[in-house]
C-alpha cells in the first residue's frame, strides 16, 4: 500500500513511474476517466472506485498529520 504527494496538476508521471497493481479513486470518478488507469490496465493491474465514507476525509486526515 502506497499514498503520496505529488505536485504536478495530474499524477499521470507518478503513476507511469510507480505502475501500481491497483488505482484507486472515489466513486465520483467515472473509471474511463482516472487519470493513469490506462498505463495501470495496460500493465495488468486494476483500476477501482470506492464509495465515499462519511465522516471521513483524507483532508482532515493530511490537516491532522501537519499538526503534529
Amino acid at each position: 500500500d502506497l499514498v503520496v504527494f505529488f505536485n504536478e496538476g495530474t499524477p499521470l508521471n507518478l503513476i507511469s513511474e510507480l505502475v501500481p497493481n491497483v488505482l484507486v479513486k472515489g466513486s465520483d470518478y467515472l473509471a474511463e476517466n482516472i487519470v493513469g488507469a490506462d498505463v495501470v490496465k495496460k500493465a495488468g493491474g486494476k483500476v477501482e472506485t470506492i464509495d465515499f465514507v462519511a465522516g471521513y476525509s483524507t483532508t482532515r486526515i493530511v490537516e491532522k498529520i501537519k499538526r503534529t
